[in-house]
């Protein structure tokens, strides 16, 4: 397997979008520094749809995907509990939990997620399989500029991490959509079929920032 690039301590942009496709984020140790953060002009969203591909053997709690402003700290989140099967999902401060039993240590995993303001409903999907529907919070869109990091829970806008709550595993195939996306785009996406490419992030087209020991390099598959 190729190594693409390794930062240490530093601060690193991609000078232009990066089209990733066979390319994964490594996130190799446990640290409260070590994150990238994704990039978006987008500032009104009135839904959300997340799906990125998952590798992991924590058996600890740790984030999926952490989306603050500087109203809400857990904007949009997807967090792994303890627990083998639970999920936490956020939006707009508010959460749900979830059970689903797909979810495997050591392998890639496709989770998905959507929430809609105007319903307030928030969903899970793990390698294709959805989760019951349950009401968080509606009436309001997410305004605010966005902090999106991969690799640390946001406690704070852009900040606030925790070194027991990090991620190590490797983090690919990242899309974000303003809009909820059908079960049947969902479930192309799990089996890597033809979707539509997020037009909030697009893991084709990504900018980003790196901080710390984060590597790019060439995914993982036989």
């Amino acid at each position: 397997m190729a190594l693409l690039l390794l930062l240490v301590t530093l601060t690193t942009c991609a000078a232009t979008p990066q089209n990733l496709e066979s390319k994964m984020f490594t996130f190799p140790e446990a640290t409260n520094t070590a994150h990238t953060k994704l990039l978006t002009t987008k500032q009104d969203l009135s839904a959300v749809t997340v799906c990125l591909r998952s590798f992991t053997d924590l058996r600890r709690g740790h984030p999926i995907f952490s989306l603050a402003t500087s109203l809400a700290s857990n904007d949009f989140l997807i967090f792994k509990l303890d627990e083998s099967d639970l999920f936490d999902l956020w939006a707009r401060d508010k959460n749900a939990k979830f059970a689903l039993q797909d979810y495997k240590l050591n392998t890639w995993n496709a989770i998905c997620s959507t929430w809609d303001a105007t319903s307030g409903i928030i969903q899970l999907w793990v390698n294709g399989k959805p989760s019951s529907r349950k009401f968080v919070s509606f009436g309001s869109n997410i305004t605010e500029p966005m902090s999106i990091v991969l690799g640390q829970e946001q406690d704070s806008y852009g900040g606030g991490f925790d070194i027991n709550q990090s991620f190590i595993g490797m983090i690919s195939d990242v899309h974000m959509w303003d809009y909820t996306m059908s079960s049947c785009e969902i479930q192309n996406y799990s089996d890597e079929l033809s979707f539509s490419l997020g037009n909030v992030l697009n893991w084709n087209a990504l900018d980003f920032q790196i901080t710390g020991r984060v590597l790019i390099e060439d995914k993982q598959t036989c």
